[in-house]
């Protein structure tokens, strides 16, 4: 027994993570782990960029392709098989279902991938199967249908892709008619009845034969992108129940999380995802005392682990916070920096797009005046009252002079109960605005240059895509972001809204454009390029000289 002891104290155990980017906390658990059980561990990232932060908590760095790649796998083989990796461990969706179907060619060269079976994973990606598979281990699921014609489920209902993840394009609808509305939005999506309550992640652990170690649930208290920054140990035995059925039916490898939702007025347990890798919020379950990096090093030490039903403190409240890496680049000095650049007109950008594969624009005061929109919809109200010819002009001199437009006309006219019809003529109108031939031209050029072109655009959905319809833009532009229709449920609007990145992130994710490869052109310099500074984007300031807000 003290022979097998120091075989294990001079053991290196080596771990390639894949994608680590902004994974810090889960880097950091891994090195604390190795320190608490006397081995040497040495950990290797895989990203695409060489400054994601992640690698700067690594012992080496790799730089990848693309995931999507040919090149991709045979990256990855190469650095585990000259560096000897003993476990390869995935941290995104995108990587989770082609590593699952090549996991036996890692094991034949000595590393094994700590990744459930490919079917679960395709269980996992399609949230149809994934709501089947709930009800077939006997927990609680909302049924999905995936044609609105078919929906009988009620209102309010959920609307979402069938594969996607960090709540994109997932709406709530109220009305059969706002359902239908948003299903020619979604791509290839499923509707399930809209569970009003408290959300829950159950954070799971498995050895490599599926036996659970800990389940461990957590509520999830405040929310950024998709990604959990308050939460709190919730010792739930109905909960652990329900996860210990799911995990006899799973038999997961490794680390999985557990979504669900329990109804504020019955109590009932609706489980909606379910992701087979560690969760952005792992870490916090490891801190409580569920600690499944020190559990994986034991398992590749040859241990047995057991199930720890009461590891993690209940009641235990964690908050995140963000830090900053600084990272000297001096190689870099000698690159064209054009983040501080101004323009005058659009033609311009062309200067600056010969290495550039996207082009994300502004929609108001970017592609058209804004003034024009704001006129229009003063016109619409002005005609529901014929009998105040001068109401347009009213209006617009109010908003000129700063003050709230609407609101002071109504009140001068003791017209004050209409504020909510008029404000929903404003909001809902098709504008009478148009795309210049000049900017119209230059859309045609850069598409004809084999650029892909992206809008990113705050305000309210209908009023955005009415702008977007009335400017027929959507012949050149391949993808459009309203960022209000990324707060999907959660209301809080102004969390994705300019300066927050998420938008770009998204849009980054939906062309699969390196980050370096996109320019943002953008006329707000209060909000416009905070986001694209922080992920290394090139962008413009257009200093439209008819803009509203210059």
């Amino acid at each position: 027994m003290a022979a097998e002891k120091e075989i294990n104290i001079k053991k290196e155990i080596k771990i390639l993570f894949t994608s680590v980017g902004r994974r810090v906390e889960l880097m950091q658990a891994f090195k604390n782990a190795a320190s608490h059980l006397g081995v040497s561990l040495k950990l290797y990232g895989a990203d695409i960029t060489g400054d994601a932060p992640a690698l700067f908590y690594c012992d080496k760095a790799c730089k990848v392709c693309r995931i999507k790649e040919q090149e991709y796998i045979p990256q990855l083989l190469k650095i585990c098989r000259e560096e000897r990796i003993d476990l390869l461990i995935p941290t995104i969706d995108t990587d989770l279902l082609i590593l699952s179907q090549k996991k036996a060619v890692f094991e034949q060269i000595g590393t094994k991938v700590l990744i459930s079976d490919q079917d679960k994973i395709a269980l996992c990606r399609d949230k149809r199967f994934t709501a089947d598979f709930y009800i077939s281990c006997g927990v609680n699921s909302p049924k999905p249908v995936d044609n609105v014609e078919n929906y009988q489920g009620g209102f309010p209902a959920f609307i979402k892709p069938k594969d996607g993840s960090s709540s994109i394009d997932a709406y709530r609808a109220d009305t059969l008619e706002e359902l239908k509305a948003l299903s020619q939005r979604v791509k290839d999506y499923i509707i399930q009845p809209f569970i009003d309550g408290r959300e829950y992640t159950i954070d799971i652990l498995c050895d490599f034969s599926g036996n659970p170690i800990y389940i461990t649930p957590r509520e999830r208290l405040a929310v950024r992108s998709g990604e959990v920054l308050k939460t709190r140990i919730t010792r739930d035995d109905r909960m652990i129940e329900e996860s210990l059925k799911v995990i006899k039916g799973f038999y997961p490898c490794g680390p999985i999380t557990l979504q669900l939702i329990r109804e504020k007025t019955t109590g009932i347990d609706y489980f909606i995802e379910i992701n087979p890798r560690f969760g952005g919020g792992a870490p916090l379950s490891m801190m409580a005392g569920a600690d499944a990096a020190l559990a994986i090093l034991q398992l590749i030490l040859g241990e047995i682990v057991p199930y720890q039903k009461e590891a993690a403190q209940d009641g235990l409240i964690y908050s995140r916070f963000d830090q900053c890496i600084c990272i000297n680049q001096m190689e870099q000095q000698d690159k064209k920096i054009i983040n501080t650049r101004r323009i005058l007109s659009l033609e311009e950008v062309n200067d600056y797009i010969e290495d550039i594969e996207a082009i994300i624009l502004d929609l108001d005061d970017t592609l058209y005046n804004e003034e024009d929109y704001i006129r229009s919809g003063y016109k619409e109200i002005a005609q529901r009252y014929p009998e105040l010819p001068k109401a347009q002009e009213e209006l617009w001199m109010h908003f000129i002079e700063g003050k709230p437009a609407i609101d002071l006309f109504l009140k001068n006219h003791n017209l004050e109960q209409e504020k909510e019809q008029c404000l929903q003529c404003y909001r809902s109108h098709m504008p009478r605005i148009t795309l210049s031939e000049k900017n119209r031209e230059l859309l045609r050029q850069w598409h004809n240059m084999g650029k892909k072109l992206g809008i990113i655009t705050d305000g309210r959905p209908i009023g955005q895509r009415n702008k977007i319809a009335a400017l027929h833009l959507e012949e050149w532009i391949d993808e459009i972001i309203v960022t209000d229709e990324l707060a999907g449920s959660c209301g809080d609007i102004m969390k994705f809204r300019k300066p927050a990145k998420l938008a770009f992130q998204v849009m980054q994710m939906r062309l699969d454009i390196p980050y370096e490869k996109m320019i943002y052109i953008g006329d707000n310099q209060q909000k416009d390029f905070q986001a694209p500074e922080e992920l290394h984007m090139k962008y413009l300031w257009f200093q439209n000289e008819k803009g509203l807000y210059q």
